[in-house]
C-alpha cells in the first residue's frame, strides 16, 4: 500500500524507511492464511487530525524480558474465558521480583497454554503496565487507549495519556493493517520501559478503534522487526535502545518453552548461553525487512517437500505454526495422514509417534522438527497439526515462515550488529 500524503509536522526521533508494504501473521491459523489478507502497515492520506490505526493482522550487559505461554485464539474462544479465571486466582506470585542481578531484567510470568508467547512492558510516568507480544515480524509498538470504545478495547488494558507527565502527541494520522482485524488510533511518544531498560520519547500508536482481536490474550504488540517494516518517521524500540547505548550490543534473542510455564525468555544486549545446546549456527540475513534467511531444502522421510532450488524463511516469534506454500502444506497433510476437522486438520492421536519428522535444512545444518512438536494436542482431545499455507500470497518467490512450532525446539539469536540469525538447540 501506499505511504503517500503524510502531513508534515512534529515527529518523534526518525529513522529511514523504504516505502515498502509490510507483512505480518500473528496468532496464525490455516484460515488466517488462506483466506485474509497479509498484513501490512500503510499512512493513509486524507486522515483526520484523530489519527487512525487500521488494524493488521519482541551475565554482563545482558537484560532478559521473561515471555508467557498463552492460549491460542481459537482455545480461549472456546473456553470462553474459563482459563482466564482460573489464571487470575492462580497465579504464582513467586515469579515476581526473583532477579537478584541489576544488569538482569524480569518480568511476571503468565502461561494461558499453547502457541503465543507474551511479556509486560510499561508506558509512561507513573507507568502503566501492558501485556505485549514482543513480535520479530513486525516493527511498530501499539495498545490501545482510553479514548478507544470498540468491544475488543473493553476487553484489554487501556493507556491514558492524561496520567503520564512524559507523554507527547505528535498529532500524526496513521493506520496500520493487520491479517486478523483493523485499529484506528493516534502517534505518540512516551518512555517505555522493558524490565531495567528506560527508553525516553520513543514512538507507539495509541488505539482509538479495533475491529477483531477482540479475545488476544495480548493487549498491544512490540515489534523487533527491521526499521523498514515500523511507520514512516518512526524509529523501532530496539534501534532506540541500541541508538541510546542502552544495551551493550546489538542483538536479542528468545527462548520459548515447551516444558515448563514460567521458563520463555527474551534477553537483549547480549546473550545467555545456559539456554542452549552446542554451538550457535549463524546464518546471514538475505534481506534486511524481516529476519529473512535463505534455506536450502525440506525434507520428510528422506522425501524432498519443497524448496527444491532453496527458498526463503521468515523467522517469526509473531507466528504461531510453521507456514508455507498452500500447495506443499496440503501435501504435508496428506503425508502424515490429517483429515480436515472444522477448519483444522487432525491425525490420530494413537499414531503421532509414528509420525515422520520434517527436516528444515538451513546454511548447510539440518534443525529436525519432530512430530511431537508439529502436533498439538486441543482442550477438546484432538490431535491438530500445526501446518498452516498461504505464504504465496506473501511472495512470486517460494517462502516459508518458522513460528512458534521451529523456536521451540531452536534457541533463536537476532544480531542486527552482522545481520545475521543464530539457532542452536533449546535447552
Amino acid at each position: 500500500m501506499s505511504r503517500a500524503g503524510i502531513p508534515a509536522g512534529r515527529w518523534c526521533p526518525p529513522t529511514s524507511f523504504t516505502g515498502r508494504p509490510r507483512w505480518l501473521w500473528t496468532s496464525v491459523h490455516p484460515e488466517d492464511l488462506t483466506h485474509s489478507t497479509p498484513l501490512s502497515i500503510c499512512i493513509m492520506p486524507g486522515c483526520s487530525d484523530a489519527l487512525s490505526l487500521i488494524e493488521h493482522s519482541l551475565v554482563d550487559g545482558h537484560y532478559r524480558i521473561p515471555l508467557t505461554k498463552i492460549k491460542t485464539m481459537r482455545e480461549t474462544l472456546r473456553e470462553k474465558n474459563l482459563l482466564t479465571n482460573f489464571l487470575e486466582k492462580n497465579t504464582d506470585g513467586r515469579s515476581q521480583n526473583v532477579a537478584r542481578d541489576p544488569k538482569l531484567s524480569l518480568h511476571p510470568l503468565r502461561n494461558y497454554l499453547d502457541l503465543a508467547y507474551v511479556g509486560s512492558i510499561t508506558i509512561g510516568t507513573p507507568p502503566q503496565q501492558f501485556k505485549v507480544l514482543f513480535d520479530t515480524g513486525s516493527g511498530d509498538l501499539w495498545v490501545p487507549s482510553v479514548y478507544c470504545y470498540s468491544p475488543p478495547c473493553r476487553t484489554h488494558k487501556l493507556f491514558n495519556p492524561h496520567l503520564s507527565t512524559t507523554f507527547q502527541l505528535p498529532g500524526r494520522p496513521v493506520d496500520l493493517i493487520y491479517g486478523s482485524g483493523r485499529v484506528v488510533g493516534v502517534l505518540g511518544c512516551d518512555t517505555v520501559r522493558i524490565g531495567n531498560l528506560v527508553d525516553v520519547v520513543q514512538p507507539f500508536a495509541l488505539i482509538r478503534s479495533q475491529f477483531g482481536m477482540q479475545h488476544a490474550p495480548f493487549d498491544g504488540i512490540l515489534g523487533l522487526g527491521y526499521p523498514s517494516l515500523a511507520l514512516r518517521g518512526t524509529t523501532p524500540i530496539f534501534d532506540n535502545l541500541k541508538r541510546r547505548g542502552l544495551i551493550s550490543q546489538p542483538v536479542f534473542a528468545f527462548y520459548l518453552s515447551t516444558r515448563k510455564e514460567n521458563g520463555s525468555m527474551v534477553m537483549f544486549g547480549g546473550l545467555d548461553h545456559s539456554y542452549h545446546k552446542g554451538e550457535i549456527q549463524w546464518i546471514p540475513v538475505s534481506r534486511p525487512h524481516y529476519w529473512q534467511i535463505t534455506m536450502n531444502r525440506i525434507t520428510m522421510n528422506g522425501l524432498n517437500l519443497g524448496c527444491f532450488r532453496g527458498c526463503q524463511a521468515i523467522v517469526d516469534t509473531g507466528t504461531s505454526f510453521l507456514v508455507g506454500p498452500s500447495r506443499m502444506i496440503t501435501i504435508i497433510r496428506r503425508l502424515i495422514g490429517a483429515r480436515p476437522v472444522g477448519h483444522e486438520y487432525a491425525v490420530s492421536c494413537r499414531y503421532v509417534s509414528r509420525l515422520p519428522t520434517i527436516v528444515f535444512t538451513i546454511h548447510g545444518n539440518n534443525y529436525p522438527v519432530p512430530p511431537e512438536a508439529y502436533i498439538r494436542k486441543s482442550l477438546r482431545g484432538l490431535c491438530l497439526s500445526s501446518f498452516a499455507g498461504g505464504t504465496e500470497n506473501m511472495s512470486r518467490s517460494e517462502t516459508w515462515i518458522l513460528g512458534d512450532v521451529f523456536l521451540r525446539l531452536y534457541f533463536s539469536v537476532y544480531d542486527r550488529g552482522n545481520n545475521r540469525v543464530g539457532l542452536a538447540p533449546a535447552v
